[in-house]
């Protein structure tokens, strides 16, 4: 398969998502939306993965916004695999016609997911996952949830049997890509409540977290890709 990634910002690539594809034999290009590229026709691609894009991002200013949300519309009806993370899974529930909001605590670092009872993700009942957002958003209609955490109650979602899946956590982070995270973002140092908020050192201090995001990445890559038939 040949997939298209919708970037946001320089800092927020694909990180482990590139590797897995690569090493599943699928090929993949990268759509720099940020720095005005133009979105890929749905009909170029087999699959369309949406990046994260910066915590201070203005949507309102962001002129490429509007192409964005017209392709993702396009890619929920197309019957194409679709796969948000952070601020694509946003767009995804918009989409959807879920609301996107501020939520109570922002989440930064690694926090524990709850697997909701009636999720379709072939995943543990309890595991760490990488976050930096907040944003939330609801469940879609005719969706299944992925879990929450103890601040979000909605950490992805899954619809269409699969096809489409949305992701507030980061399953597909390593440790290079949240040091660029890290490195780049700087909203979460002015945020009133820093209760879900943890310290960088604390963040980075064991290595072994990236190792278990992977084999996480792995199911769930595997079930998303296997949803559409051919």
């Amino acid at each position: 398969m040949h997939i298209y990634f919708l970037h946001h910002a320089d800092h927020l690539g694909p990180a482990r998502f590139a590797d897995w594809l690569t090493g599943m034999g699928h090929s993949y290009n990268g759509c720099l939306l940020h720095r005005g590229e133009a979105p890929p026709r749905l009909e170029d691609c087999d699959a369309l993965i949406v990046l994260d894009a910066p915590l201070d991002l203005a949507p309102p200013h962001a002129d490429w916004l509007s192409r964005e949300r017209k392709l993702i519309q396009r890619a929920l009806k197309s019957g194409k695999p679709l796969l948000g993370v952070g601020f694509g899974a946003g767009l995804i529930a918009e989409g959807l016609g879920a609301i996107v909001s501020p939520g109570t605590y922002p989440e930064l670092g690694f926090h524990r997911v709850t697997l909701a009872e009636d999720s379709p993700f072939d995943l543990p009942e309890q595991f760490e996952a990488f976050m930096c957002h907040r944003d939330i958003f609801g469940l879609p209609e005719g969706a299944l949830p992925l879990g929450a955490s103890t601040a979000s109650p909605v950490q992805g979602f899954s619809w269409d049997g699969g096809r489409v899946v949305a992701l507030q956590c980061h399953l597909e982070a390593t440790e290079p890509s949240v040091r660029a995270h890290l490195d780049a973002q700087s909203g979460m140092a002015t945020v009133a409540n820093q209760r879900f908020v943890q310290p960088r050192d604390e963040i980075l201090a064991e290595p072994r977290r990236f190792d278990q995001l992977a084999s996480l990445l792995d199911r769930v890559l595997l079930d998303w890709l296997r949803s559409v038939p051919g």
